[in-house]
């Protein structure tokens, strides 16, 4: 018992460095030096440890990935990859009263097709796209779809925009008031031809085209929407090759005869004998 136990501490040898236990384990041995652990080798493969993050380190993370729920489903979104990107998708006011949104969609802020990573770039475009519709729609909204000044090669393809509209909660679907186009092109009109079979007629009846920036500002207020520089200069290109052709088409029917001049002017003529 602990009570018939009689040790003299003072009796104990302390083991000197022969004495010491000796471990022989089956991977890399360990020896200490400075209280810090040296690799010896032992001819098999090292494993390299991993990194520990700094606390500088740790925030400039955080800040190249956003997790998002979409769908009750958990996603990671590379901002590093969109960042040249992310101005496709902005906020443009309200419209009438409340919190009804204007959201502008500029598609010239699109990655090219002929990066190598494009579809990965547009997989993480598509995914902050549609988290951020949930973060800035309230209530009721529009989408300005500025298609002007957009080469094909960086027009989202099909199954880009399919999968944007499946994506879309009903919530958001239900509260889209109207999805404005401005500068159609045919491939836009043929791209929303090819995907109405998959999408709603309702959603089909809140589609509407406007072919000048003037006609945008006429249904909506403008004093919060960025409109890129590209596109305004589209816009003022259009809007002169437009007032040429007027005043061209002005000019020749005022110098063709009208159908009463002709009359006369044959009737004036002396019949030939």
């Amino acid at each position: 018992t602990p009570d018939d136990l009689d040790i003299n501490v003072d009796d104990l040898e302390t083991p000197d460095e022969a004495d010491s236990l000796e471990y022989s384990g089956h991977g890399n041995e360990l020896e200490w030096e400075d209280e810090t652990p040296n690799t010896i080798n032992t001819g098999r493969e090292v494993v390299e440890p991993i990194p520990e993050y700094t606390a500088e380190q740790e925030r400039t993370d955080n800040r190249l990935w956003r997790t998002v729920v979409i769908g009750e489903q958990e996603h990671r979104i590379d901002m590093m990859a969109i960042e040249p990107y992310r101005r496709v998708v902005s906020h443009g006011g309200y419209y009438t009263d409340g919190l009804n949104a204007i959201i502008v969609f500029a598609a010239c802020f699109l990655p090219e097709s002929s990066l190598p990573d494009y579809n990965y770039i547009m997989e993480n475009l598509f995914l902050y796209v549609i988290s951020t519709l949930e973060l800035l729609v309230a209530e009721d909204y529009m989408i300005i779809y500025l298609n002007g000044a957009t080469p094909r090669r960086k027009m989202p393809g099909f199954s880009w925009m399919k999968r944007c509209y499946q994506m879309i909660d009903r919530r958001l679907r239900k509260n889209l008031k109207s999805f404005i186009i401005v500068h159609p092109s045919w491939f836009i009109r043929a791209i929303l031809a090819v995907t109405r079979p998959f999408i709603s007629s309702k959603f089909s009846n809140k589609v509407s085209y406007v072919n000048s920036l003037a006609e945008l500002e006429e249904l909506i207020p403008m004093q919060h929407v960025q409109i890129p520089e590209t596109i305004r200069k589209l816009d003022e290109e259009l809007r002169d090759a437009s007032n040429a052709a007027k005043t061209s088409r002005l000019s020749i029917e005022s110098e063709a005869p009208s159908g009463e001049q002709e009359v006369e002017t044959t009737l004036s003529k002396p019949m030939e004998e």
